[in-house]
């Protein structure tokens, strides 16, 4: 029995759920997004609220329950409010920059990284003086934000010494003390 799947997901006011062909698309203010469920999982829409329900209980349907539930519940938080995150590049001379969808990043290779972005993604660069560069990320589609978030990440992950890299802001790193000098 899935405790997430049986939660109703409440439809805010501007917000069009519509499902056809086992395929949900949410339309609001943000964007449009769609979903493909599983056929045994069923859908319908009552005062405003969505309500999935399945067959039988096994433990897969059940898992499926609430996976689609969350996806749905992502998919109309992510058209009416939206979501975004902020990656903060941690070392001396990394910066940020960016002309429209194309980032670029000076992470202390010998070469600047350009990424194109997704034209779903909105991107913002800060620079502001001794503070830290900011790549700020504003998306509808949660798992295409987080996909981009962690493509840039990987480019220089945080590493525990100095706690250089690419981290999320507020993201602690654990650190590590480094070598100590033998005692005579």
């Amino acid at each position: 029995m899935s405790r997430i799947g049986h939660l109703p997901i409440a439809v805010p006011a501007g917000v069009e759920v519509s499902m056809k062909d086992n395929i949900v698309t949410v339309k609001g203010a943000k964007g449009t997004l769609t979903q493909f469920v599983d056929p045994r999982v069923s859908f319908k829409m009552e005062n405003g609220e969505i309500m999935l329900s399945v067959e039988e209980n096994t433990k897969e349907l059940s898992s499926l329950h609430g996976l689609y539930r969350s996806l749905i519940f992502n998919m109309v938080h992510g058209v009416s409010e939206g979501y975004k995150s902020t990656l903060e590049l941690v070392g001396v001379g990394f910066r940020a920059s960016n002309k429209g969808q194309i980032l670029e990043l000076s992470l202390g290779h010998t070469h600047p990284i350009f990424m194109m972005l997704p034209d779903e993604v909105k991107v913002e660069t800060k620079s502001e003086r001794n503070k830290n560069p900011l790549v700020i990320l504003e998306s509808a589609d949660k798992q295409l934000l987080g996909q981009v978030c962690a493509k840039i990440r990987s480019f220089r992950k945080p590493e525990p010494y100095k706690g250089k890299g690419v981290k999320f802001e507020g993201e602690v790193i654990r650190r590590k003390s480094g070598k100590t000098a033998a005692a005579k």
